[in-house]
């Protein structure tokens, strides 16, 4: 994994401190069982009081990089040398597939709705995470200050308030655009279907990525759309070469890639390719759907820009919603369709005439009053941490030779496990124990990824995750 710093305000100077201690473990200048300076070394070493130290310790150890050891002190724990490989990129068959969906995604869906089962392949933010308190009183306060307390249908292209707040946190991603540019709609699902529905016509080729996420399969065969997959490199991103030498040869009509923390994998695409593959597209006058529902949730110092950013000539269309940043069942997403706005806004209209009031004047309510901002700082910090206690949880149960992605966001971790190991038949036997993984077959049309894993690592991590890590390395091994 890169070694992104610490997301915190600049105020807390024990998380400088911490950071600091971060990038020399990640960068291996501290290494595993190395002792670290006292609490009240550090204190004296670096100027700052004991309180600030000891906070200091506090939070790597609750990232899983350091431990506490009774009457002897604070040692390294992370091991990054475990992973110096990550999962291969598999190419895809050179021919079009149509798609069809297994029977495996629907029980995997079925399972991550069992609140009996850990759901270590849902990609969400569990309750501990969702702000309910403020986010009711948004949806109070919304009602409140609402003439009609917000029973009325909506204008169809959606509230107002939201899409100017939309509008308006466009600059964080490089986007220059007014609320009027935008379209609401129940989710960032809906929104995929909406822009897809407007720009093909069944038999077209669809360019996705490989691996992907499960669920836009299923679109793909209820609009009898035809798919192209194109590898994702884990450290680079969508590969373009491949992109460019395949549209050579099949008729794209319309490519749908998600470029900001790509799930499963998790690669952000750097500025200069997101800039490479607006131009290729333009080149070819083909639109891009770019699905930047996890852009929000970054583990550097600054939010990623976008396709959307760099895009002249109204080709590209940028979909998300808050459902993976503050609540996944008000069903909140939006488009930005650029030139195809009134082909999208048509469907829309034809499908749902107008998104459901309350909610959406609950979240435009929840970003203006700055909640939104204070949200998902905490949200991001917790999702790192979690990220790096579930790699370090991997690496001291999953056999040697297990692969492992680096995401720089998002919620997943790729696991490329021995060729023996079937991922289903993986599924299979931890769902046994109640514990939900995603088995890798699911991410492609042609079920190559037979022998990897995703796992989702939303879930707070406690002694009950921890344990369910023990037994599916148990498991994995039985299979090896």
């Amino acid at each position: 994994m890169e070694s992104p710093v610490i997301s915190t305000d600049n105020d807390f100077l024990y998380a400088q401190i911490a950071a600091r201690i971060e990038k020399q473990i990640k960068q291996n200048l501290l290494k595993p069982g190395d002792k670290l300076p006292s609490v009240r070394m550090l204190s004296q070493e670096q100027g700052i009081s004991l309180s600030t130290a000891y906070k200091a310790y506090v939070e790597l150890e609750n990232m899983g990089l350091i431990e506490a050891r009774t009457k002897s002190g604070y040692y390294v724990k992370y091991l990054p040398a475990r992973f110096t490989s990550v999962p291969e990129t598999k190419p895809p068959v050179s021919k079009v597939e149509q798609v069809g969906v297994a029977e495996m995604i629907a029980m995997v869906y079925r399972n991550m709705s069992e609140d009996s089962v850990i759901q270590l392949s849902r990609s969400s933010p569990p309750l501990s995470l969702i702000p309910m308190t403020k986010l009711s009183k948004s949806m109070l306060e919304s009602i409140r200050n609402s003439p009609t307390g917000n029973i009325t249908y909506e204008n169809p292209q959606g509230n107002i308030a939201l899409r100017k707040q939309v509008a308006k946190n466009a600059f964080n991603w490089g986007g220059n655009i007014t609320g009027d540019d935008v379209v609401t709609t129940q989710g960032c699902l809906e929104a995929l279907i909406f822009c897809l529905r407007a720009l093909t016509k069944p038999g077209d080729t669809i360019a996705i990525e490989s691996p992907t996420y499960f669920g836009i399969f299923n679109v793909m065969l209820s609009l009898d759309l035809k798919v192209l997959e194109i590898p994702v490199k884990p450290d680079t991103g969508l590969d373009l070469e491949y992109l460019e030498r395949a549209m050579e040869e099949v008729p794209v009509k319309v490519c749908l890639f998600v470029t900001n923390f790509s799930n499963p994998i998790g690669v952000c695409m750097s500025d200069e390719r997101k800039q490479q593959l607006v131009r290729l597209l333009a080149k070819k006058q083909v639109p891009l759907i770019e699905d930047d529902i996890y852009g929000e949730i970054y583990f550097g110092k600054s939010r990623p820009r976008t396709c959307k950013s760099y895009d002249t000539e109204g080709l590209v269309i940028l979909c998300s919603s808050v459902s993976k940043s503050i609540a996944p069942g008000y069903r909140v997403g939006w488009c930005i369709p650029g030139r195809f706005k009134e082909q999208v806004l048509n469907i829309k209209m034809m499908h749902s005439i107008a998104s459901a009031t309350p909610t959406q004047a609950a979240i435009g309510h929840f970003f203006e009053t700055g909640r939104y901002d204070l949200h998902m700082r905490h949200l991001r910090k917790a999702l790192y941490t979690q990220c790096l206690r579930y790699t370090q949880a991997i690496a001291t149960h999953f056999p040697a030779g297990t692969k492992i992605s680096r995401p720089q966001g998002g919620y997943a971790l790729w696991i490329e496990l021995d060729k023996k190991v079937n991922a289903f038949e993986l599924y299979q036997a931890a769902m046994e124990h109640n514990i939900s993984i995603a088995p890798g077959q699911i991410f492609s049309v042609d079920g190559r990824f037979n022998n990897f894993i995703r796992i989702s690592f939303g879930l707070a991590f406690d002694d009950v995750v921890e344990e369910s890590f023990r037994v599916l390395g148990k498991l994995v091994k039985q299979l090896s």
